[in-house]
């Protein structure tokens, strides 16, 4: 059974979004196109399109070939059902109410969870970047376009059942399927790299991880594309030396940069920090968070990193910036409770040092809150890889799809 599928566009370099979203529509339809009649006249026919977040073009033409389609949401399915909720009556008092810092709203699908502004993804305030303005119109479109579906439309969930018992069954409209964690199940072997940013492959970070005690290091990574302020990298670096524990810490390095540009952006304490710490440009993200050094990872809470760590049992403590990252804050401390939030954001958005290490030494400090969020992370650990079994819940999940298709 042949399969195709579409990938996420990385967001435009420059304020013209409406085009470049429109030359992506125009050259994606026309590249998918050749590739189902190519793949046709190599007797190997299309006979499913998967598709993923802002290609909503990509199921109408895979209906110009009548060949079924289905969404593979890579955010949690509670994010879905936000954006379901908000495109479907609620928008007008999430953007009235969106400024008022003691509203809480409670969504239909989401039983027994306040949500507060800064629990809800970024795209659906009216504060979110003019250079993504055209997120939020597409996932419209993207809901629009499995409504306009004449079956059930299926959406495949980078998430499991055990994860969101209630998301994945709240939407009547759509059948949803968790087929995740999609991770690898064998991080170790080096053919596998989970970050598109590869540096190098030299063992240094191994090397320095398997000289420290087990649970004793903190992991301090904010992805592979979102770059903290200056401010901010001052305060997190701070808030580290204040904790005087061991330290992996990725932080990427711009090409572009001119070496005068790269000198100021260089942190002031660096001497200090590389004395208990170590910093890179890149390293595997698996590869560190299943090492039993490991004690925290302290992270922007991206969905992809948020499912890595619940899937190698490590504690968080949640930063998140943008986009689904509140959410997943959200999630991890008040549902999963296997990590604790950065609070205090100043009227700069900076988090202060201070904050920065209570969050660390409340996961770290082995006290009862410690073990509690320890515990809890270990029990995820083993749900998603349960999930992931030949009997399990995601895999069943899959096959179902399969055979429905």
């Amino acid at each position: 059974m042949a399969r195709t599928a579409a990938g996420l566009p990385k967001g435009p370099g420059n304020d013209d979004a409406g085009k470049y979203m429109t030359e992506i529509r125009s050259r994606g339809s026309q590249s998918l196109r050749d590739t189902i009649l190519a793949a046709a006249e190599q007797g190997r026919p299309v006979t499913q399109l998967v598709y993923t977040l802002l290609l909503p073009w990509a199921p109408e033409v895979a209906r110009e070939f009548h060949v079924p389609s289905a969404l593979l949401w890579i955010q949690p399915a509670t994010v879905l059902n936000i954006y379901y909720y908000y495109f479907n009556g609620y928008g007008d008092e999430i953007t009235a109410n969106s400024n008022d810092p003691t509203w809480h709203f409670q969504f239909p699908g989401i039983p027994a969870l306040n949500f507060s502004k800064r629990d809800l993804p970024s795209f659906v305030l009216p504060s979110s970047s003019d250079k993504y303005s055209f997120a939020l119109p597409s996932f419209k479109e993207q809901l629009e376009t499995l409504d306009a579906e004449i079956l059930k439309p299926k959406v495949l969930v980078n998430t499991f059942d055990a994860l969101e018992p209630h998301a994945l069954k709240s939407i009547d409209k759509y059948e949803l399927f968790g087929v995740g964690p999609l991770i690898p199940s064998a991080p170790s072997e080096k053919s596998f790299r989970g970050d598109l940013f590869e540096k190098s492959d030299d063992n240094s970070v191994e090397l320095w991880l398997n000289s420290k005690p087990e649970s004793s290091v903190v992991y301090v990574s904010f992805g592979s594309i979102l770059k903290l302020p200056k401010a901010q990298m001052e305060k997190v670096a701070k808030g580290l030396l204040e904790s005087d524990r061991p330290f992996l810490w990725v932080i990427r390095t711009n090409e572009d940069k001119k070496n005068e540009e790269e000198e100021e952006e260089k942190l002031s304490c660096l001497d200090e920090l590389e004395k208990i710490g170590k910093i890179v440009p890149w390293c595997s993200q698996l590869e560190v968070l299943t090492h039993p050094s490991i004690g925290c990872f302290v992270s922007h809470c991206g969905w992809n990193s948020t499912l890595e760590s619940l899937s190698s049992g490590v504690p968080v403590v949640a930063f998140p910036q943008w986009t689904d990252q509140g959410t997943n804050a959200k999630l991890i401390e008040d549902v999963w409770k296997s990590g604790v939030r950065v609070r205090g954001v100043g009227g700069d958005g900076v988090v202060e040092s201070g904050e920065i290490k209570r969050c660390i030494e409340e996961v770290m400090d082995g006290g009862k809150r410690s073990r509690e969020l320890r515990a809890n992370a270990r029990e995820w650990k083993s749900l998603a890889r349960g999930a992931m079994d030949e009997n399990g819940s995601s895999c069943k999940n899959l096959k179902d799809f399969l055979d429905e298709n």
